[in-house]
């Protein structure tokens, strides 16, 4: 099926002339992309779809709030397109184009300064790779990794594949539910992952569904072609207001994603990024929700970890009592932390661990390989 691409938001045929002059206020600043197998989602008589939410822009993401690089990601980049924040894994970023601009992105930076932070030639960065035998992990991601042309995706894997202490190669990517036939109608992509997939040196594919609807058909047939083919495939989602804020929707979401042998990995918190106000959800209503939708699940559905992605590590939430909120370091840049729990008195207007300030206690596991 050909899927057509969509830059221009006075292109959407479902939107009001009206709407078309106010949102493209909103696409003047954070760039808008969509495709018509994923428009065609929203139910468009439902002005609050959820859908709808995830990529149509909304007045709301001009309000000041937030900055463009909230995890401080370029205090861990060692070269253009290489991040190495966790000592056994390093971040790729091999591409500025998406199958669609999720509204909530955290990396919108990328498409506003193109060309700033991605790489097109991975060479240097391979190379630092293979310097620090340390790295078993390479993440690629953007962007959208899946955007690039098969024989170019190959070219960037086959490299990695030579480095003998990388184990895993990661790929992060929304066209399992962007654009499915992306993957079904590629039998190329399709062999890349059975070449290079292997009996030892797995390649994951981070799959993002952020609602329920957004696994049709379609995307079930492209998960089942890349399970087959060999990836191990997990699914990521921050917490979005508006798309699956509520513990009714992630519950099914959760029972979804374990039906199709997709396991939950992380719930995120929502980091505070510039234009992101409309999709904001305060981290202790965000952990209740999250609470309540693994509540009434099967273990398989409920082994997702809510956590922020902070720039000092990823923190997950933890507990939470009458008074205190617990955190700890599920990863940690400075390895002294890798073991650290946190409890603050709560904050119920918290957006992100900065807005907590009166810390009760630390608690330190010491870290056995230090």
């Amino acid at each position: 099926m050909q899927v057509n691409y969509i830059t221009k938001i006075e292109k959407v045929p479902q939107l009001s002339e009206e709407e078309k002059i106010k949102l493209k206020k909103v696409t003047e600043k954070y760039k808008f992309r969509a495709n018509d197998y994923y428009l065609n989602l929203i139910n468009w008589d439902d002005p609050n779809d959820p859908i709808r939410n995830l990529i149509i822009p909304q007045i709301g993401e001009l309000e000041e709030w937030g900055r463009l690089d909230a995890s401080n990601e370029k205090s861990y980049t060692i070269s253009k397109g290489l991040q190495h924040k966790y000592r056994d894994t390093a971040l790729l970023l091999v591409n500025d184009v998406c199958g669609g601009f999720c509204r909530f992105c955290f990396r919108k930076r990328l498409f506003i300064n193109v060309g700033e932070e991605v790489a097109r030639d991975v060479s240097e960065d391979l190379e630092y790779i293979k310097k620090h035998k340390e790295i078993t992990n390479v993440l690629l991601t953007g962007g959208d990794p899946l955007l690039l042309a098969t024989k170019k995706l190959e070219k960037i894997i086959s490299q990695i594949r030579e480095i003998d202490h990388v184990q895993i190669i990661r790929i992060g990517s929304k066209m399992v539910a962007f654009n499915p036939y992306r993957i079904t109608e590629d039998p190329e992509l399709i062999e890349l992952i059975k070449k290079y997939s292997t009996d030892e040196k797995k390649i994951y594919i981070m799959t993002q569904f952020n609602h329920p609807r957004e696994i049709t058909k379609e995307a079930i047939k492209a998960v089942n072609m890349l399970q087959k083919a060999g990836a191990i495939l997990a699914n990521q989602t921050p917490l979005i207001k508006g798309v699956n804020a509520d513990w009714k929707t992630l519950m099914e979401l959760f029972k979804k994603l374990s039906f199709i042998g997709v396991p939950p990995y992380y719930v995120f918190q929502g980091r505070p990024v510039a234009g992101n106000k409309p999709f904001a959800v305060p981290v202790e209503e965000g952990y209740q929700i999250f609470l309540k939708a693994i509540m009434n699940v099967s273990g398989l559905a409920k082994r997702a970890r809510f956590a922020m992605s902070h720039e000092t590590g990823k923190i997950e939430v933890s507990a939470l009592t009458k008074e205190h909120i617990i955190f700890r370091y599920q990863r940690a840049h400075d390895p002294k932390n890798a073991g650290k729990i946190m409890v603050y008195k709560r904050n119920p207007n918290a957006y992100w661990l900065d807005d907590y300030t009166e810390l009760v206690e630390e608690y330190f596991v010491e870290n056995p390989i230090l």
